[in-house]
């Protein structure tokens, strides 16, 4: 008689368990790796795409269309600014600020009597995952690169540098990943 015995049945069975779980295990633990590799790095793209606007916007900073400074508030976690960010020859008033992990984008666009209303702010997420709670996202810096240690006097201020730290999830490895840039201010008017 050909055919297997319960003892061989259930040892095939038992050893096809083995390697179907093994193999199982190895294919989870490969799609859990490399989701997190993704998603860490489609932040970190994210994240340096928001650099590159913010500097780009920032070079651009102009004075508002009531005449009002290029720059109206300074501060570690925000930053705002008057610039032409759409190019349709009217000055908007752009913030960029940190909401818990998210860095977002403010845009206010000055009505018929170019004043810029809080309530019209348009606010857009630039990225995502950003942990910067202890350390500024905002460096301001003056004529002789010196830090500007009053941000209450924005007119002081010559150079703004951009420091984001991101990470998708601070508890696994690889860790925090840190974008930095510097935008110089190009419109200002020197008496």
């Amino acid at each position: 008689m050909k055919g297997f015995t319960l003892i061989e049945t259930i040892v095939a069975i038992t050893v096809s368990s083995i390697v179907f779980l093994a193999v199982f295990g190895f294919v989870y633990y490969f799609y859990r790796t490399s989701g997190y590799n993704l998603s860490q790095m489609i932040a970190v793209n994210s994240a340096r795409k928001g650099v590159e606007t913010i500097v780009r916007e920032t070079r651009e900073a102009t004075f508002s269309d009531q005449g009002s400074y290029l720059i109206k508030n300074a501060e570690d976690q925000s930053f705002t600014f008057y610039s032409d960010i759409d190019k349709d020859l009217k000055i908007e008033r752009v913030r960029y600020f940190l909401d818990e992990y998210i860095l977002k984008k403010g845009i206010t666009e000055s009505n018929d009597n170019s004043k810029y209303l809080d309530e019209n702010e348009e606010i857009r997420i630039l990225s995502n995952n950003i942990r910067n709670l202890e350390e500024p996202i905002f460096t301001y810096y003056d004529e002789n690169n010196n830090e500007v240690e009053d941000l209450q006097v924005v007119t002081n201020i010559r150079m703004i540098q951009i420091k984001l730290i991101v990470n998708t999830d601070p508890n696994r490895p690889p860790g925090e990943f840190t974008l930095v840039s510097n935008a110089q201010l190009r419109n200002l008017r020197y008496e």
